[in-house]
């Protein structure tokens, strides 16, 4: 089973790109001295350490409320009144174009399955996937972080180390932001252009604080 789906993974990273870009824009490389740097750093690593924590939570919660959400199908049908009401929840339950190709011998088959299933019980518990899957949204969020800062913590110019920061969270950003398009079935190279655009844009507040 795999934890997380590319579309996930890719997600993740570009909320902490986008938050670490916060962060480094409201550096100005000309006034800014070690202080400020480590407070900067400080800033954006605790801050997208918290914000893993709290998109891994989330992604707990969503875990519960999916299993949930399964459960609730398995009941309905299984106290259905007539085998036709059992089938039109499992048809309310599927996408429609999924739903709008199975045959009404695939809907009997269906609902025997799930008929014929212990009835599920009320207790719902997580599974070693979903704890996997928030460990792996966490290090997503947080790991992204580090090729953005790592300037910072190499170097003593605060004005190059920004510079190499934000080529390097630009390029991150095409990256990931095409790597969504191919996952999502939308226009790559539309999408990263439109991620580099966002980095863009953050950059420029880089700038325009004296950065």
């Amino acid at each position: 089973m795999r934890v997380l789906e590319p579309i996930e993974r890719i997600s993740e990273v570009l909320f902490g790109l986008i938050m670490v870009l916060t962060f480094t824009g409201s550096l100005s490389a000309a006034e800014s001295g070690q202080s400020e740097v480590r407070a900067m750093l400080v800033g954006a690593l605790g801050c997208n350490l918290a914000w893993g924590l709290i998109d891994a939570i989330m992604y707990l919660m969503a875990c519960l409320a999916d299993r949930a959400a399964d459960r609730r199908v398995v009941v309905a049908v299984q106290r259905a009144a007539t085998d036709e009401q059992a089938e039109r929840v499992i048809v309310e339950t599927l996408p429609s174009p999924v739903a709008s190709v199975l045959a009404p011998a695939d809907l009997d088959r269906m609902r025997l399955v799930l008929s014929r299933m212990p009835e599920p019980t009320e207790r719902i518990e997580f599974e070693r996937e979903d704890w996997l899957g928030a460990a792996a949204v966490f290090l997503l969020v947080f790991v992204s972080t580090i090729p953005v800062v790592l300037p910072f913590m190499i170097l003593h110019d605060a004005a190059v180390a920004l510079r190499i920061s934000n080529a390097i969270a630009v390029a991150m950003m095409f990256v990931t932001g095409y790597a969504f398009g191919r996952a999502a079935g939308y226009r790559p190279w539309t999408m990263a252009g439109s991620m580099v655009l966002l980095g863009a844009f953050l950059v420029a507040l880089t700038i325009a604080l004296g950065g």
